[in-house]
C-alpha cells in the first residue's frame, strides 16, 4: 500500500527540481542583440513593478482577513490561509520571472527556425506549470501532516482563491487596457502594425501579457488544483476519518504531476512544422501515463469502501474531460476551423456583423463543454457516488502542470513576436514568431476552457463539502430563502463581469488619450524619428488596474457572508448553486467569443479576405477590441469568483451556522 502523503511530498520536490532545471536551461539560451535585450528589460521591469505594487496593495486585505479567520475560526485555519496566499503568489511570481526572460531568447531562437523556438517557448511555459503543481502538492501534504486534519486546509484553499481572484482581476484589467488602447490608436487610427515601436502603449501591452496570461493564469490554476484536491479529500471524510479514500485524491494528483513531467518530454514538432499536434502529443502521453499509474496505485490500496475499478473509472473520466475540452476549445477558436473563419467573413460587411457572429459563436460554444461535464458527473456518480465526482475533478486538475506549460507558452511567444518587431528582425524571423503567436492564442483559449471546466467540477465538489459542513441533506427549490440565494448567485457573475468590463473601459480610455497625446506632441514620432514615452502608459495601466481591484474583490468575499448571515445556510446553498451554473456558462461564452474574434483578426492578417489594412481587417480589429476584456479579464476571473464564493462559505460555515439571523 502506497502512502499518499510521502508520495505527494516526493512528487512535489521532484517537480520543483525539474522546474528549476528547466528554468536554468531557458536562461542559459542566447539572449539576442543589445537592442533585443533592451526591449526585454523594459518588459521585465514593467512586469515586476506591477506585480510588486499588486502584492503591496493586497497585503492590508490579507492581514485583515488573516485576523478575522484567526479570531472567528481558529489559528490553524489562519496559518493555512496565509500559506495559501504565499504559495499562490509565489506560483505566479516564478512563472512570470521565467516568462519575461524566455521571450527574448525565443525571438533569438526563431532565427534558427521553428523547432528551436518552439522548444524554448514550451520549456519556458513548463517552468510555470511545474512550479505551481509542485508548490500545490507540497502545500497540501505538509499542512495535512502538520495539523492532522483537513479542516484547516480549507483556509489554504481560500488563500489561494483570494490571490487568484486579485491576480486575475488586476492582471486582466492591466493587460486588456493596454492592449485595447494600443490597438484602437495604433491599428485603427494610425494604421501601423501590432508591436510597432512607434506606439507608446506597446511595452505596456507586452507587460500585460505576462501579468495577465502568465502570473494570472498560474495563480488561477494553482487555486483550482489545490481547492479541488482538498474538496475531494473532504468528501472522502464522509466514509471514515482514517479511510484511505481521504488521501486518494492527493495520491492521484501526485501521479498526474509526475505524468506531466514525463509527458512534457513528448512535445516535439514534426517535419510538417505543425505546432498544435506537438502539444497534443504531450497531453496524450501525460494522460496515458496517468491512467496506467492510477490503475496500479488504486489496485494496491486494499480499499473496502468502494471498488478500486470504480475509482479508476472516475480517474479516466477526469482525463477524458481534459482532452475533450481541449479539442472543443480548439475547434471554436482556431483559424483552421469554420467558427473562426465565419467570424472573419462576417467582418467583410462591417464591425457590427463581426461582433454579432462572435457573440453567436460564444453562446453556441457553451453547449458541448457543458454536455461533457454533465456526462462526466453522471458516469462518476453512477460508479462511485459523490466521491466519484470529486475524484474525477481531482483527476482532471492533476494534469495542470502540462496544461499550464502549454498555456504559458502563449504570452512568451506573444512577447517574442513583439521583440522581433520592435528590434527590426528580418521577415523570416517574424514568420516564425507570428506562427508561434497564432497558435499561442489558441492554446490560451483551450487552457481557459480547461480551467473553466475544472472550476465547475471543483466547485461542485466544494458544494458537496459545504452541504456536509452545514448538515444540509437537501436544497429545497420550493423554499423562499433558497430561491433568493439562487437568484443572487446567478446574478453575481454578471455584476462582477460588468465591474471588470467597465474598469477595462476606463483604463483603456486613459491609455488611448495618452497615446493620442504622444503622437500629437512628440515631434517625429509617427515618422520613426521621435521616441515614445513607454513608461507613462505602463504607469497608467498599473495605477488604474490596482485602483479597480477593491470593489470586485469585496463583492466576491462579502456576498456569501451577507446572504448566509441574513437568510441562513439553505439560502447560501442556493447562492452557491446559482453562481456555479451561471458562472460556468458566462465564462465559457466570454472566453470563446473573445478568442474567436482575436483569431478571426489573425486569420485575415494571414492574407485572407483582403489581408492587413483592408476594411475587413479594420472591422475585425474592432471585434477583437470588444473580445479582449471578455477573454482575458472578465471570463477567466469568473473561475476565481466561483471558487472564492465557495471557499468563503466553507471557511465561515460554523460561524454562519451559529450566527445566522434567518430573516425569512
Amino acid at each position: 500500500m502506497v502512502d499518499a502523503i510521502p508520495l505527494a511530498i516526493g512528487a512535489g520536490v521532484l517537480t520543483l527540481l525539474y522546474a528549476g532545471y528547466t528554468a536554468y536551461r531557458v536562461v542559459k539560451a542566447p539572449g539576442g542583440s543589445e537592442k533585443m535585450r533592451e526591449i526585454a528589460k523594459a518588459i521585465e521591469e514593467g512586469a515586476n513593478a506591477f506585480l510588486m505594487r499588486q502584492y503591496k496593495t493586497l497585503a492590508p486585505i490579507v492581514l485583515v482577513l488573516l485576523a478575522l479567520i484567526g479570531f472567528g475560526v481558529n489559528i490553524p485555519t489562519a496559518i493555512s490561509f496565509l500559506a495559501g496566499v504565499v504559495s499562490s503568489a509565489l506560483a505566479g511570481y516564478i512563472g512570470m520571472q521565467v516568462s519575461v526572460r524566455a521571450n527574448v531568447r525565443v525571438a533569438e531562437a526563431a532565427k534558427k527556425g521553428m523547432k528551436p523556438a518552439l522548444g524554448l517557448a514550451f520549456n519556458g511555459g513548463a517552468v510555470t506549470g511545474m512550479a505551481l503543481a509542485g508548490l500545490g502538492l507540497i502545500g497540501v501534504s505538509v499542512l495535512y501532516s502538520v495539523f492532522g486534519s483537513l479542516a484547516p486546509l480549507i483556509g489554504y484553499g481560500f488563500g489561494a482563491s483570494l490571490i487568484s481572484l486579485f491576480a486575475r482581476v488586476g492582471g486582466g484589467i492591466y493587460t486588456k487596457a493596454a492592449d485595447v488602447g494600443a490597438d484602437l490608436v495604433g491599428k485603427v487610427e494610425k494604421g501601423i502594425p501590432e508591436d510597432d515601436p512607434r506606439n507608446p502603449a506597446v511595452i505596456a501591452d507586452n507587460v500585460g501579457d505576462n501579468v495577465g496570461d502568465c502570473a494570472g493564469m498560474a495563480a488561477d490554476v494553482f487555486e483550482s488544483f489545490v481547492v479541488t484536491v482538498i474538496a475531494a479529500m473532504l468528501i472522502g471524510l464522509t466514509f471514515a476519518a482514517g479511510s484511505p479514500l481521504v488521501t486518494v485524491p492527493l495520491g492521484i494528483a501526485s501521479l498526474g504531476v509526475v505524468s506531466s513531467i514525463l509527458g512534457s518530454l513528448f512535445v516535439r514538432i514534426g517535419s510538417d512544422n505543425k505546432i498544435m499536434p506537438a502539444f497534443y502529443k504531450g497531453i496524450l502521453a501525460s494522460s496515458l501515463l496517468m491512467i496506467v499509474f492510477s490503475y496500479f496505485y488504486l489496485n494496491n490500496l486494499g480499499l473496502t469502501e468502494l471498488p478500486a475499478m470504480s475509482l479508476f473509472a472516475t480517474v479516466i473520466m477526469g482525463v477524458v474531460v481534459t482532452i475533450l475540452l481541449f479539442v472543443i476549445s480548439e475547434y471554436y477558436t482556431s483559424t483552421e476551423y469554420k467558427p473562426v473563419q465565419d467570424v472573419a467573413k462576417a467582418a467583410s460587411t462591417g464591425a457590427g456583423t463581426n461582433i454579432i457572429s462572435g457573440l453567436a459563436i460564444g453562446m453556441e460554444s457553451t453547449a458541448l463543454p457543458t454536455l461533457v461535464i454533465i456526462a462526466a458527473i453522471i458516469v462518476s456518480f453512477k460508479v462511485a457516488g459523490l466521491y466519484g465526482v470529486g475524484l474525477a475533478a481531482a483527476s482532471m486538475l492533476s494534469l495542470s502542470a502540462i496544461v499550464i506549460a502549454i498555456d504559458a507558452y502563449g504570452p512568451i511567444t506573444d512577447n517574442a513576436g513583439g521583440i522581433a518587431e520592435m528590434s527590426g528582425l528580418p521577415e523570416n524571423v517574424r514568420k516564425v514568431t507570428d506562427a508561434l503567436d497564432a497558435v499561442g492564442n489558441t492554446t490560451k483559449a483551450t487552457t481557459k476552457g480547461y480551467a473553466i471546466g475544472g472550476a465547475a467540477l471543483g466547485a461542485l465538489a466544494l458544494f458537496v463539502a459545504y452541504a456536509e459542513a452545514m448538515h444540509l441533506t437537501v436544497v429545497n427549490l420550493l423554499s423562499t430563502p433558497v430561491v433568493i440565494g439562487l437568484f443572487i448567485g446567478a446574478l453575481l457573475p454578471f455584476i462582477f463581469s460588468s465591474l471588470l468590463m467597465l474598469a477595462v473601459g476606463r483604463a483603456a480610455f486613459q491609455i488611448v488619450e495618452e497615446v493620442r497625446r504622444q503622437f500629437r506632441e512628440i515631434k517625429g514620432l509617427m515618422q520613426g524619428k521621435g521616441r515614445a514615452d513607454y513608461a507613462k502608459c505602463v504607469d497608467i495601466a498599473a495605477a488604474t488596474a490596482l485602483r479597480e481591484l477593491a470593489v470586485p474583490g469585496l463583492l466576491a468575499v462579502l456576498t456569501p457572508l451577507v446572504v448566509g448571515l441574513a437568510f441562513g445556510p439553505a439560502a447560501l446553498g442556493g447562492l452557491l448553486a446559482g453562481v456555479i451554473a451561471s458562472g460556468l456558462m458566462l465564462a465559457l461564452m466570454m472566453t470563446t467569443a473573445g478568442a474567436a474574434w482575436d483569431n478571426a483578426k489573425k486569420y485575415i492578417e494571414q492574407g485572407n479576405l483582403g489581408g492587413k489594412g483592408s476594411d475587413t481587417h479594420k472591422a475585425a480589429v474592432v471585434g477583437d477590441t470588444v473580445g479582449d476584456p471578455l477573454k482575458d479579464t472578465a471570463g477567466p476571473a469568473l473561475n476565481a469568483l466561483i471558487k472564492v464564493v465557495n471557499t468563503v462559505s466553507l471557511v465561515f460555515a460554523a460561524f454562519i451556522l451559529a450566527n445566522s439571523m434567518s430573516l425569512l
